[in-house]
């Protein structure tokens, strides 16, 4: 995340790489595909869900107090800020289950869970990134013959970021002591491709690497050539944008308004 560079954070290794004094510094538990239910992501392999995330983060504090003893490992853990993003599949194996705003009430009841249990494990400064325009992503344009945003994937976005805001309010009234802040992607997204020439991006409908009708439907393959100005490409292959748009988006999540990050930004965050 290019908000954790703007703070002077030297760069986080993966959890499975860490170890002793490098774990003081930063950890990233962060996996490809994974999600806030167990299920989620499954036909991927070797993905590790959140729930089984929260278990590492929970390995790496035996490590620290064993360090630092229990007094300054408790200090240390409630300075740290604590970055969640949250991911999700359109095409979600419990469709025929639920709708929209009942798969949304679903995820935060779990997601309401995980990060009350991180609360309790010591962390107190968390930010929590929603999800963006997921029926603007090449993998979805890919399913439309004539190339266009689906409405029906966006739609099933709203109910879930809607969710958020409400349990970011309620966990920070209920957990003495926490400071929850929520990244509205949904909005940083839907203004980068509203505007996008403004902000120097020129192709907004189609990945930098891929195969297929708007490079999106197979992502980028090993050894494969990707585009030559990724700069100038909002997506860089069928489901992630490009670094240009992350740095983008990181910058306002540091030190934006309302309109992007709530209540506060990480800026003012770090200084509490």
């Amino acid at each position: 995340m290019h908000a954790a560079e703007l703070l002077g954070l030297p760069l986080i290794p993966a959890f499975s790489e860490s170890s002793g004094d490098q774990m003081l510094h930063g950890v990233k538990y962060a996996s490809a595909a994974a999600g806030i239910l167990d299920i989620t992501g499954r036909n991927f392999v070797g993905r590790i869900p959140f729930n089984q995330q929260i278990q590492n983060f929970e390995n790496t504090l035996d490590q620290i107090t064993n360090n630092l003893g229990a007094v300054d490992a408790a200090q240390s853990l409630a300075r740290c800020i604590y970055f969640v993003a949250t991911t999700t599949m359109p095409n979600y194996p419990t469709r025929n289950q639920y709708n929209g705003q009942q798969y949304a009430d679903l995820l935060i009841q779990q997601f309401n869970g995980q990060l009350t249990k991180l609360y309790i494990l010591g962390a107190r400064k968390l930010v929590l990134a929603g999800l963006g325009l997921m029926g603007c992503i090449p993998s979805i344009l890919s399913q439309s013959t004539a190339g266009v945003c689906s409405e029906e994937v966006n739609k099933l976005v709203l109910p879930f970021n809607a969710n958020i805001k409400t349990m970011v309010n309620n966990l920070s009234t209920n957990l003495p002591g926490s400071k929850f802040v929520f990244i509205d992607i949904h909005n940083m997204f839907q203004d980068i491709l509203s505007n996008a020439r403004l902000y120097g991006f020129s192709v907004v409908n189609r990945g930098c690497c891929g195969i297929g009708r708007n490079r999106g439907q197979i992502t980028c393959l090993p050894f494969q050539t990707p585009c030559a100005n990724r700069d100038q490409y909002v997506f860089w292959d069928a489901f992630h944008p490009t670094e240009a748009v992350n740095i983008l988006m990181g910058r306002k999540a540091f030190n934006g308004n309302q309109d992007v990050v709530f209540p506060i930004n990480i800026q003012q965050l770090a200084s509490l």
